[in-house]
């Protein structure tokens, strides 16, 4: 559960190869077997859900990106690879491509000296495209949430601010409403540099991210009297594109009463993103088509959903254009976004508000214990993950609609307590390779990526039978969450348990 996996993982692909569909005869299928639990579970098997893996990871190999985001060649690969295999099922699933454009950076690339170093550095989705050469670099107060921690001093010069608490945009904003002509946000993990998405086109000042060590250096340093000056160059190629969610609707089951289950099917630019969310993607791949063998008393539903990335917009996409009525059908989403981290937790949604006091809509509080039930029942450990909207089912949430889901970490720090749950090494990032180019199908978790896939059949095959004890929905009475912060463009750690 450790070092070994890396090798594990390159070892049964050498033996494997890539995921061969279920050859189904085509037509209405009459007497399948009501779904079984443990048969659904136990058909969940490692050589599938790698063997998905690896297609996608050669999807984003065979184009000159190396990657798959959304609208590019890799994304649209992708999307054609999930729905060839579930129409190789014949006409179990109903499925749909929902088409969504919108802007998506492309391509970047970052350089940054401070007095004439080399700083590793990236960049953030929809940054400026912007340069400076031998300006001053001047430190902001606290986390620079407020105009007061914005010093003159920033008139002509570039900001130095601690990623936390408040968006990068509010940052960024305040920092150029004193005058910056630039800002360097540098994280608040001890792992990578600091790095996000800004929401969406937008005119403030060019922005860039770099590590937390040399964040700390830098405020020692001007701290000291010490006055760097700083050269940088942020370039970005941001365009609009077109792509996809691919939905697949079993046509057995009651359509009044649905199970709704996604996960990202894009990456980010730096690299194939197997983890992030191949893994996710490929663990519904492979439970629609088992579940293809069985039939449903309530219906099943599968998303790949575009443009997470670039900050939830497939999915808020689809419950934006779907009519309350059709929603309202939605007994329950699931959402599962990184589930191989390779120091990895086992993450629950925390839909009672039990761990960090965020709630869902009656049926979040069920869906969590289902999960535990299942790890306790598998002699597994687990911890909550906190249930505050930053994959796609912040769009279900602010819907009302009832919602759960596992991870196994992204850029959340591991605690000592979690090493000894788990194993892996603490002080550093669940999945170290979250948003680079190393994330790919050697670094995979073999035993988070089995355990997680099998908790999710375990879903399907409970609420796909029935939904006894889970709360009706009152749609009547639903709060709808507000919908006006855009959780994903906060400037805490996206995907990580901890704030």
């Amino acid at each position: 559960m450790k070092s070994t996996v890396a090798f594990t993982a390159a070892s049964l692909l050498a033996l494997g190869g890539s995921a061969e569909p279920i050859k189904r005869t085509a037509g209405t299928k009459y007497g399948l077997p009501l779904v079984q639990d443990k048969a659904l579970v136990n058909s969940v098997h490692l050589d599938d859900l790698l063997g998905c893996a690896q297609d996608l990871e050669d999807i984003a190999y065979a184009t000159s990106r190396r990657n798959r985001v959304h609208g590019t060649d890799g994304h649209l690969n992708s999307v054609k690879y999930f729905v060839e295999q579930l129409k190789s099922l014949g006409d179990y699933y109903d499925i749909s491509q929902q088409e969504f454009t919108t802007e998506a950076t492309i391509e970047s690339r970052a350089s940054l000296t401070i007095a004439g170093e080399t700083i590793d550095a990236g960049g953030f989705s929809f940054g400026n495209n912007g340069t400076w050469t031998d300006t001053p670099l001047v430190t902001v107060a606290d986390l620079g949430c407020n105009a007061e921690d914005h010093p003159a001093t920033l008139e002509g010069a570039v900001a130095l601010i601690a990623r936390g608490d408040c968006t990068f945009v509010q940052k960024i904003t305040l920092a150029g409403e004193k005058g910056a002509v630039g800002a360097i946000i540098y994280n608040n993990a001890d792992f990578g540099v600091a790095a996000g998405t800004l929401g969406g086109v937008n005119d403030l000042i060019p922005v860039g991210g770099i590590s937390r060590a040399d964040g700390l250096r830098l405020v020692e340093q001007i701290g000291n009297g010490t006055a760097p000056t700083s050269s940088g160059e942020f370039w970005q190629y941001i365009a609009n594109v077109t792509s996809y969610n691919v939905v697949a609707s079993s046509r057995h089951g009651d359509a009044n009463n649905v199970l709704f289950l996604g996960a990202h099917s894009d990456s980010v630019e730096a690299g194939p993103g197997i983890n992030d969310n191949g893994s996710g993607s490929c663990g519904l791949l492979t439970i629609a088509r088992q579940l293809a063998k069985w039939r449903t008393n309530n219906q099943v539903r599968f998303a790949w959903w575009t443009a997470e990335e670039e900050g939830l917009l497939g999915s808020e996409h689809y419950v934006n254009i779907a009519s309350e009525p059709e929603l309202d059908k939605v007994r329950l989403y699931l959402n599962f976004d990184m589930i191989a981290s390779p120091n990895y937790v086992l993450g629950i949604y925390d839909g009672d508000g039990s761990s960090f006091n965020l709630s869902g809509p009656a049926g979040s509080a069920e869906a969590e214990k289902l999960f535990e039930e299942w790890y306790k029942s598998e002699g597994l450990p687990f911890v909550g993950s906190e249930f505050n909207g930053r994959s796609d089912y912040g769009p279900f949430l602010d819907k009302g609609v009832p919602c759960g889901g596992l991870d196994t970490g992204a850029d959340g720090i591991k605690t000592e307590e979690e090493v000894a749950l788990f194993g892996g090494t603490a002080g550093i990032w669940h999945d170290p390779n979250y948003h680079s180019a190393r994330d790919n199908v050697t670094n995979l978790n073999l035993d988070a990526f089995k355990a997680t896939s099998r908790a999710i059949a375990h879903a399907v095959a409970t609420y796909g039978r029935s939904w006894e004890g889970f709360p009706a929905r009152n749609v009547t009475s639903l709060t709808r969450r507000s919908s006006s912060n855009k959780y994903n463009y906060r400037s805490t750690p996206r995907k990580s348990r901890h704030v």
